[in-house]
């Protein structure tokens, strides 16, 4: 929990959307921002956010919860949620409101747009999202502990791993030694891929044994006070190839170059375009299948989006990650993640493991 004047600065910035897009009020229902903007941290609820009010509608299971964990803000109880938001809408008098159209499922929609005739309701989600991209000092030392601890239990554990290990097994260790370092949770499932499963980004970790001249992909992250960390290492697991030592060093350095370039004013596009740029032209570029990075906070993946789609800039104060890698089919994969704070004038890596070939 925060201070209440951070939430009340907070919904003054949801203040700024109404007035930018003309509308009365907007209807959060996802629990992230909910979290954000008035510390509540159950599991379902939603806020109604006015010019002059905001409100969280709950129901019974969690009257006591946010009793404690929410100052600043009506807490009202309802026995049907879009029943709740009716009798709140109707009461207040507005007829221009604005919805997470990203997070509300199309029967609440349809069940409100029925009910509130004469209400119009508008779709918003970027705009809603944006809000939390800027961290605040205190969201940044829990982003940077959550970062500390998972970087510390990698390290810790990595002389454990050899060959004939399974996945799982390195898995399950890692995550236990997160826990025992302070993690209260993880960011997500943790990834581990060993030889051709390597190749695959998202692979989940299996009994899949692990052998000697593997590359060995972890991608991990844990959770600090509701903040998540995200990093990948690639380890290799005895003698490998020239061919392996020449690609690990062609993500290795892609990643250094966008790293050296993240500074407040340069747009997310640059930044995927120079890793993107690299890896193509050492002729790998149909096997990098990914975005450069992403926002990372409340949510492991938030925005801005580092990608050659994307249209913001950098600003001081987000926390990207960088992530290039190369994923060979029938082969093996390497990608190197770090996480990172976006400053005026470059970044402080978040992440505290050697980004240098390690061979065990």
């Amino acid at each position: 929990m925060f201070e209440p004047f951070i939430y009340e600065k907070r919904i003054s910035r949801i203040r700024s959307i109404l007035r930018a897009n003309n509308i009365e009020g907007i209807l959060l229902v996802g629990m992230t921002n909910i979290r954000y903007l008035v510390g509540f941290t159950g599991s379902d609820a939603v806020l109604f956010i006015g010019e002059k009010i905001s409100v969280l509608l709950i129901d019974g299971r969690y009257i006591t919860q946010a009793g404690k964990e929410v100052t600043g803000c009506e807490i009202l109880e309802y026995k049907d949620k879009i029943e709740g938001i009716t009798a709140l809408i109707l009461d207040c008098g507005v007829k221009n409101i604005g919805f997470e159209s990203s997070v509300l499922t199309c029967d609440q929609y349809f069940r409100l747009k029925d009910q509130l005739r004469g209400v119009v309701l508008k779709p918003l989600s970027t705009d809603i999202d944006s809000i939390r991209a800027i961290k605040d000092s205190n969201e940044i030392k829990y982003i940077r502990k959550a970062a500390h601890i998972a970087s510390r239990s990698l390290m810790s554990i990595v002389e454990e791993i050899k060959p004939g290990m399974s996945e799982k097994d390195v898995a399950l260790i890692l995550e236990s030694k997160m826990a025992d370092s302070g993690g209260e949770g993880l960011s997500f499932e943790t990834i581990v891929a060993s030889g051709q499963n390597s190749a695959l980004p998202h692979a989940k970790p299996g009994f899949n044994k692990i052998k000697e001249g593997d590359f060995v992909v972890i991608d991990y992250g844990s959770l600090y006070n509701g903040y998540h960390s995200d990093e990948t290492r690639t380890l290799t697991v005895g003698k490998i190839t020239e061919k392996q030592k020449k690609i690990y060093n062609i993500v290795k350095d892609a990643h250094d170059r966008a790293l050296e370039a993240v500074k407040a004013g340069v747009s997310c596009r640059e930044i995927d375009g120079i890793a993107r740029g690299w890896i193509e032209r050492a002729g790998f570029g149909q096997y990098f299948s990914h975005g450069t990075g992403h926002g990372v906070g409340l949510e492991v993946h938030e925005a801005p989006v580092i990608s050659m789609n994307s249209e913001g800039f950098l600003e001081a104060g987000m926390v990207i990650t960088v992530e290039p890698g190369i994923y060979i089919p029938g082969l093996w994969g390497i990608r190197i993640e770090d996480m990172v704070l976006v400053e005026r004038d470059g970044c402080d890596i978040l992440s505290n493991i050697s980004e240098e070939l390690r061979i065990l």
